[in-house]
């Protein structure tokens, strides 16, 4: 059985440097926009510092409960059913820019597709842990775990976010390959995925728009390329040393969501280069810890456990940051910890803190 040691303290410490730098990058990309819109530069600080600290108690409680109390068929399936309900809800809710992926009431909001990353995780962990050794049956292991997964995607899919869901299939890729499955049937999946790719990517305009501009944005620079062209010159603009906190210009009003999607822009414009590798180092080691907690847990519920939620944090961090740098399609996926954006802050803390109680029960 494992022993009880203390909290992975790289980990829980790298949580919070990057939940710090997020506070102060979230202020200084939406000040001028706060101030318009709520007559106070403070507004989205405020609303982050209130979600930040729900998030931080609720990790540091979370990390204190034994995750293997989650290992019951009724907290694990009341999480998939809880969110299936909500996945399919949202859609009755008033649409935001032309899509459904907030349950809003009064003055708060819920991202059901966020909720849909550890509910995943948790079935898969709960699913694959006396099942592992037979992975290689697809019939009666592969498809039963994917089929909820692919349930949430193909919802997440109809509100529209592509971006999220593709995160969400990632993130469960991540677990299966680390239960075992055989790397053929990734390959069968993904030629699987090409033809509704197609009519996901191709035959939808908009979609079809961004993948034009992310090919080619200097064709069109001031209509589809100009937020890619926008974020290109915000990182470049920083050199080494970056303008200074608050001296960014491309936050005003040229870079799309500053605060949430564009923030490593921002981040690179302010404090360059250094301050660029400083999150990403944060982030490796965020991953480094996490890959080790896995590696070093006996327990296969607690493995498979690790490895989503580390998967969660590093995935949606590379896709963020690759979008920045031009390297994929625009997706409008957050970065952990540091984008604003209440729900998601709040339920990837709270994720953190079952990792971190994992890393007390490792050998």
């Amino acid at each position: 059985m494992a022993k009880r040691v203390s909290v992975d303290k790289w980990l829980f410490t790298v949580t919070l440097l990057l939940v710090f730098i997020g506070l102060i990058m979230v202020f200084s990309a939406s000040a001028v926009m706060a101030k318009e819109r709520f007559g106070s530069p403070y507004g989205f600080l405020l609303r982050q510092m209130a979600w930040a600290g729900a998030g931080l108690a609720a990790m540091i409680v979370i990390m204190h409960i034994d995750y293997r109390k989650y290992r019951r068929a009724s907290v694990v399936f009341t999480f998939l059913g809880f969110t299936s309900l909500l996945l399919i809800a949202v859609f009755l809710f008033r649409d935001s820019h032309n899509t459904h992926r907030w349950i809003k009431l009064g003055g708060f909001s819920l991202q059901p597709s966020e909720l849909a990353k550890p509910a995943i995780i948790f079935y898969l962990a709960y699913f694959l842990e006396s099942r592992w050794q037979q992975i290689t049956d697809w019939k009666n292991v592969l498809l039963p775990a994917a089929a909820p997964v692919i349930l949430f995607a193909l919802l997440i899919v109809k509100e529209p976010d592509l971006g999220t869901a593709i995160a969400c299939l990632a993130i469960s890729a991540a677990v299966l390959f680390v239960a075992g499955m055989n790397m053929k049937y990734l390959g069968y999946a993904f030629a699987a995925s090409l033809l509704p790719l197609y009519f996901l990517v191709v035959r939808v305009p908009w979609r079809w728009a961004r993948m034009q501009a992310f090919l080619d944005p200097f064709k069109d620079p001031q209509g589809k390329g100009f937020h890619i062209i926008q974020s290109m010159i915000a990182v470049s603009t920083g050199g080494l040393t970056g303008l200074g906190l608050m001296e960014g210009k491309q936050k005003l009003f040229y870079l799309p969501e500053p605060h949430t999607d564009f923030i490593f822009a921002v981040t690179a414009e302010e404090l360059g280069l250094w301050g660029s590798l400083l999150v990403v180092t944060l982030f490796g080691i965020f991953l480094y810890r996490g890959i080790r907690t896995a590696l070093r847990t006996d327990d296969m519920f607690g493995k498979f456990l690790a490895t989503g939620f580390t998967a969660m944090v590093v995935v949606q961090a590379l896709f963020n940051i690759s979008v920045v740098l031009a390297m994929m399609p625009a997706k409008g996926i957050p970065l952990p910890f540091i984008s604003y954006g209440g729900s998601s802050l709040f339920i990837t803390l709270a994720s953190v803190g079952v990792l971190l109680n994992i890393t007390q029960q490792t050998d």
